[in-house]
């Protein structure tokens, strides 16, 4: 099953300033699109899993890149490295969306460090993309799962996820 994906990040912003006499703005328009075609090489990628996910007050998921996961015709993924990885955090959860940071065999990719995180705060979006031919490596057994956690107790989180990646 070929695999075709195209990013785009787009932002116009424009800041202003009113002075005695006039307004002056200083307009922002940037844009970034990010092609990924059938394969595993640069600028290529051949695997992609998705998913809308709930976590319970204070619990934890740790999502297998390595073999568990599926893809939408059910068949077992096993990605050997990360080309993208999105995590949308709706608005109305009350706590952050934590991103990385397993307690054993953590997949590190951009972390930096198997204990290192990112905290996705509500309405925020995380995107990382590593579109070269080595990507986020994955090493089955040993630095696959990528753990999703709920900051705070009191309430569930919701969050979308989607990982963008290739097989070897």
């Amino acid at each position: 099953m070929p695999l075709d994906s195209r990013l785009l990040v787009q932002l116009a912003a424009n800041l202003t300033s009113s002075l005695d006499l006039t307004t002056v703005s200083a307009p922002l328009s940037f844009a970034r699109q990010l092609n990924l075609a059938d394969g595993t090489g640069l600028n290529q990628a051949n695997r992609l899993w998705s998913d809308e996910r709930t976590l319970a007050a204070s619990a934890s998921e740790d999502l297998d890149l390595a073999g568990v996961l599926t893809d939408p015709f059910g068949a077992s993924i096993t990605f050997a490295r990360v080309k993208g990885l999105i995590v949308a955090a709706p608005l109305a959860n009350a706590n952050n969306v934590v991103v990385g940071g397993a307690s054993s065999n953590p997949f590190v990719g951009p972390f930096g460090a198997g204990t290192h995180t990112v905290a996705v705060r509500p309405g925020g979006l995380l995107v990382l993309m590593a579109p070269d031919a080595t990507g986020y490596a994955v090493t089955a057994g040993t630095g696959d799962l990528l753990k999703v956690a709920n900051s705070g107790a009191g309430s569930s989180v919701t969050y979308q996820i989607v990982v963008i990646g290739a097989a070897s």
